[in-house]
């Protein structure tokens, strides 16, 4: 088990997932339990049928940060989910080889190795299963499978890598899944002050901020999803955003109601650098998703039980801010690597 380069590790002493909320009758001495709940795991999980292997990973960045894996030979998987951006790109919709753009944004890589099924609407059960969805989309990097695995094989530095990570030199697609799923689950945050409070320096975050947190765990029922280590127990919610075309989960389940316009929760690391926001960019601050979910949303049937009118005051609105502010990592950028040729 092994974490990217350049990342902090943090000891954990709480099991990935684990969420704790406080409200009015939790007792006081539960509130150091529910900070333990938020520790960062001590390792990443890798499956079984895909084992990590320092060489699979190298292969598996050279491959992420790539441009031959478009038609173009302009775009790789970095180019939306940039590590300068905390692994997205910044944009209200992606934008791939079709100028017009995808319908959403692209989320965030930080610990999505915790996280299946992925994609907004979860139709992608395993992180392998995730490559060749954007590299065959004609809108995003145009890629058909024949032209990837010839133009890789066609060099022989590829050919060396891959013969490093897998005994042979044979490119194929589930390689080329198997080598950037196991890379990306490699991209986990990093540090934050919130890290080092819940570890107990008191000092790290403002009480403003703290105050944020237990709003966070009480009165705002921010933990009824954004719960762990990662702040996300990785469910799918309709949350009330402006209706749209997009039903998320629901077209999976189209016989559930309340999985209509259900959309996956989202990691809350590195929150104030990812504006904006919702799975179609159409929330540009984080104060505005407070006030969308200090309203309640739109009143619908597939709306989520736990959203509703929050009646906030404009106090504790900033310390929430305060608080999600206190989740931003302050990691180095790493660089790319020298790719094949």
């Amino acid at each position: 088990m092994r974490l990217w380069v350049g990342l902090t590790l943090l000891a954990a002493l709480a099991p990935v997932g684990l969420s704790f909320a406080l409200n009015a009758t939790t007792a006081p001495g539960s509130v150091a339990a529910g900070r333990a709940s938020y520790r960062r795991p001590d390792a990443v999980p890798y499956p079984a049928s895909n084992p990590w292997s320092e060489a699979k990973s190298t292969l598996g960045q050279m491959l992420f940060f790539d441009p031959l894996l478009s038609r173009s030979k302009t775009r790789a998987c970095a180019t939306c989910h940039n590590p300068a951006l905390s692994w997205g790109d910044g944009l209200p919709r992606a934008v791939g080889e079709d100028p017009k753009g995808l319908p959403i944004r692209s989320p965030t890589l930080i610990d999505v190795a915790f996280f299946e099924p992925l994609g907004w609407d979860g139709k992608f059960k395993t992180l392998e299963s995730v490559a060749f969805g954007p590299i065959e989309n004609p809108a995003n990097m145009n890629m058909t499978e024949p032209e990837l695995l010839a133009r890789l094989s066609a060099i022989p530095g590829y050919v060396d890598a891959f013969t490093r990570a897998f005994g042979d030199g044979a490119i194929t697609r589930p390689r080329i899944e198997a080598s950037l799923a196991t890379f990306e689950r490699s991209i986990v945050a990093g540090e934050a002050p919130f890290d080092r409070w819940i570890r107990g320096d008191n000092s790290a975050i403002s009480p403003a901020a703290q105050h944020g947190f237990e709003l966070f765990n009480g009165k705002a029922r921010c933990a009824a999803c954004h719960s762990g280590p990662s702040f996300s127990d990785g469910s799918f919610q309709d949350i009330g955003t402006a209706k749209g075309h997009d039903i998320g989960r629901g077209r999976f389940f189209p016989a559930s109601a309340k999985l209509r316009f259900a959309f996956k929760t989202p990691t809350l690391r590195d929150v104030a650098r990812r504006a904006p926001y919702m799975h179609d960019g159409s929330v540009a601050t984080l104060d505005d998703v407070i006030e969308l979910y200090n309203k309640g949303g739109v009143d619908r049937p597939s709306r989520s039980p736990d959203i509703r009118p929050l009646s906030l005051t404009a106090s504790e609105k900033d310390d929430l801010i305060a608080f999600l502010q206190t989740l931003t990592a302050n990691s180095p950028v790493p660089a790319g690597p020298r790719l094949p040729r």
